[in-house]
């Protein structure tokens, strides 16, 4: 449809509202009683109790609303499709159900595709053999659409949106949404998704509780924050970029299992798998390590896929993805190896820089990145994006994780594992460093690197005193998780890209 057309509908249909105003009738009236949906009325009519007689009024009496998607005007009397939060139905109009001059004057001249309806009747069934909705006792107008919606076609196999370009469905999810069933359905699916969750952890005992997001001093992961200021009390605050540190403040309290779900914000790129704004869960859990967060990993993923799908198999991207069972554990050296070759543990950064830049020749390696930065990018090229089936990826590098337990028996490596599906991490957890000295000798050294990178910024004013403060007073020895919520229903409804499963998905600048 090209510009003009488009424009000159808006004027039409602007002038629409103006003649129904001068009519006195109200293109926007403010209540309207709905007592049935579309998906209940066609589950539950029954020729034998609810089919009228001719001539009568049938004895399945409604009240619907919802948006006109098609339109068949046939002299007196005219079909359309209402299409409501649960499904489509066909309503039936009849010039003599109506008042006097409104069928001819205002149904049928000032009435369009995309309008907002309340119906009043009783339901039938035409001789055609569907299912309609007949406007016997009432109809009326209840938001005028000033711009046309896109087209929809359905046939008996398949359903065809005129919108296709994606930037055009993130910008306009509310266009998205009213026009696409299947879209709605992903975001049923993510709550869902979260209240199954939640319901999980409710089960155990586990306390849901709410953390800063405006944060003095941001932390409990590496990431560039997103910066602001407090004008009363003149002060910087940075959007949280995890709950981590407060969450686990709350097991220094002597709460032995607290959750949160929760947005978090992170000042970098934006790709199919990330989103500067997210949503995340974190669980930690006190006098526990990070083998039996796997356990309940495994578990909460499988009850959660269940709940969602009644089977712990997905379908993603032509791979049937199985969530139940025990999934296999390998550590993250020994992953590197069997992809790559190159046996990297204990190497240093000037060696694994060699294998990256020569050997692999991976292209966003340089020669100033650090070892953990390093053995991060090798693995999530050459590893990450061939674990299909879920797979725990187990005890890290230290340099890739300082807020981790040193390995009880692996030298460099700490205690944590990351979830990875379908090329994605998903989870990530660690049996948490509860030892205040080493954590501080842990945030000094990254915090003089996170100097390094940002003028002006003083190393000391880049770490949590008060969570050092808090672990002084002792914390139980924990196992904490994260869970990715943006990503983890990418793959339970079988969506491509984080912008799918985000309604409102952060875009550049409309032009």
């Amino acid at each position: 449809m090209s510009s003009s057309d488009l424009g000159e509908q808006e004027q039409r249909r602007r002038t629409e509202r103006d003649a129904l105003e001068e009519r006195g009738i109200d293109p926007y009236p403010y209540a309207w009683d709905v007592d049935a949906h579309a998906a209940e009325i066609l589950d539950t009519f029954d020729d034998d109790k609810h089919q009228p007689e001719d001539g009568e009024k049938g004895a399945y009496q409604v009240s619907i609303a919802g948006r006109i998607t098609d339109l068949r005007v046939m002299g007196g009397s005219t079909f359309f499709d209402l299409r409501d939060e649960t499904g489509r139905i066909q309503v039936y109009v009849r010039a003599q159900d109506l008042p006097d001059d409104y069928y001819e004057e205002v149904f049928t001249e000032l009435l369009d595709i995309g309008d907002i309806v309340g119906v009043e009747g009783f339901v039938f069934r035409t001789g055609m053999g569907e299912v309609t909705v007949r406007a016997a006792e009432d109809f009326q107008l209840l938001a005028k659409s000033l711009r046309p919606m896109p087209v929809v076609k359905e046939t008996d196999e398949e359903t065809f949106y005129e919108v296709t370009d994606k930037e055009f469905r993130y910008r306009r999810r509310y266009v998205d949404l009213a026009v696409n069933p299947d879209v709605r359905a992903v975001f049923r699916r993510r709550a869902e998704l979260i209240s199954a969750m939640r319901g999980f952890l409710d089960d155990r005992g586990y306390l849901e509780v709410e953390t800063p997001i405006l944060q003095p001093v941001y932390g409990g992961a590496s990431a560039r924050p997103f910066k602001t200021h407090h004008n009363a009390l003149d002060m910087p605050l940075y959007l949280r970029i995890a709950d981590e540190l407060y969450l686990k403040r709350l097991l220094v309290g002597g709460l032995e299992g607290v959750y949160e779900i929760g947005k978090d914000f992170r000042n970098e790129g934006l790709s199919r798998f990330h989103n500067p704004e997210f949503t995340m869960m974190e669980c930690y859990v006190a006098y526990k390590d990070y083998r039996w967060m796997m356990d309940v990993t495994e578990d909460l993923v499988r009850t959660v896929a269940t709940a969602l799908h009644d089977t712990p198999t997905v379908e993603l991207e032509g791979h049937d993805i199985d969530l139940g069972g025990k999934w296999p554990r390998l550590s993250f050296f020994e992953a590197i190896e069997d992809a790559t070759g190159f046996d990297l543990y204990r190497a240093d950064a000037e060696r694994v820089y060699d294998v990256a830049a020569n050997e692999l020749e991976l292209q966003e390696v340089t020669p100033d990145m650090d070892l953990g930065a390093l053995l991060d990018e090798v693995f999530s090229e050459t590893v990450e994006p061939d674990l299909i089936q879920p797979t725990f990826i187990t005890d890290h590098p230290i340099e890739l994780s300082p807020l981790a337990k040193t390995h009880r028996e692996k030298e460099g490596l700490v205690e944590r594992f990351e979830l990875v599906v379908a090329g994605r991490e998903i989870a990530n957890a660690f049996s948490e460093l509860n030892d205040p000295q080493d954590q501080r000798e842990r945030f000094e050294k990254q915090a003089r690197r996170r100097a390094r990178e940002v003028d002006g910024v003083k190393p000391e004013d880049l770490i949590d005193q008060d969570y050092l403060r808090a672990l002084e007073y002792g914390m139980p020895p924990a196992a904490g998780l994260g869970v990715g919520i943006d990503r983890l229903t990418m793959i339970l409804t079988g969506q491509g890209s984080i912008r799918d499963v985000i309604l409102f998905p952060l875009l550049r600048p409309e032009r």
